[in-house]
């Protein structure tokens, strides 16, 4: 590993052409794009931490990594090293050296995901991309109700794909909200849930279950689901394409004061 000083970034990423972020050996992957930018940089080997990983076909809008180095590249010019050097559907929004002391895996304190859907006719190749279409307009209120019974410690061990390696299944979901943008030609619909954490495939088998509920299937399999831990119960993960990483909060402004809207 290369010693020096911690900078921390933020990336954007389309993970469609993506096995995920995390190195493999096989396969295209967020993590080895951005390590050999980084070794372009820093002139040796250098590896690239982020705040959680994502699997294939998942992206993310605020993906936090860190990385150790030597450069004379300040660090909020780092980004423009990186994007000199990164494929398009990988970018480098902001750079910055790193507190103190900062992990951005172990720091993180709440992480924000969205998944999207929408209703139409036929597909549509513009939504196609970062979104799954379901034929039946869902009911919101029902899936409203079922997105306040997730909210809250939980044991989430029913919302885990198996291969899982978390020591503990007991997550807190702070907010779990949906909302509907309605246009002309179809309606857009987005679950966005806040926690301090997500097991594999969480997001996206709760958002097949408040769809499911919303198109009809009752909560009671969603509370037996809680009590007895059976993924059986719940319905089938939603396609990887319509979630994204938006949000990772550390608690700490990590690139200067926000921005005012």
């Amino acid at each position: 590993m290369v010693a020096g000083m911690r900078y921390v970034l933020l990336v954007q990423y389309d993970g469609t052409h993506f096995s995920g972020f995390q190195r493999q050996k096989n396969g295209r992957t967020v993590q080895s794009v951005l390590e050999e930018g980084a070794a372009e940089i820093f002139g040796a080997p250098t590896r690239v931490a982020a705040s959680g990983r994502t699997d294939a076909g998942v992206h993310a809008a605020g993906q936090v990594c860190h990385l150790d180095g030597e450069t004379s590249t300040p660090p909020e010019k780092l980004r423009e090293r990186f994007n000199g050097l990164l494929p398009p559907d990988v970018r480098v929004l902001k750079s910055a050296e790193a507190p103190e002391g900062f992990d951005c895996t172990r720091g993180a304190k709440k992480k924000t995901y969205c998944y999207r859907f929408y209703t139409a006719e036929s597909e549509m190749p513009l939504l196609e991309r970062y979104a799954v279409r379901i034929k039946t307009a869902p009911d919101l209120a029902a899936m409203r109700a079922a997105a306040r019974l997730v909210e809250g410690e939980h044991d989430f061990k029913a919302f885990c794909a198996s291969g899982s390696s978390a020591k503990t299944s007991v997550r807190t979901v702070y907010e779990a909200e949906i909302c509907k943008t309605g246009k002309t030609l179809f309606d857009l619909y987005e679950i966005r849930v806040t926690g301090n954490g997500f097991l594999y495939n969480m997001v996206r088998i709760l958002a097949g279950e408040l769809v499911s509920i919303g198109c009809g299937k009752g909560i009671e399999n969603l509370q037996a689901a809680f009590r007895t831990g059976e993924r059986a119960l719940l319905a089938k993960t939603m396609p990887a394409k319509g979630l994204v990483l938006e949000h990772v909060d550390y608690g700490v402004p990590l690139f200067g004061a926000p921005r005012e809207e």
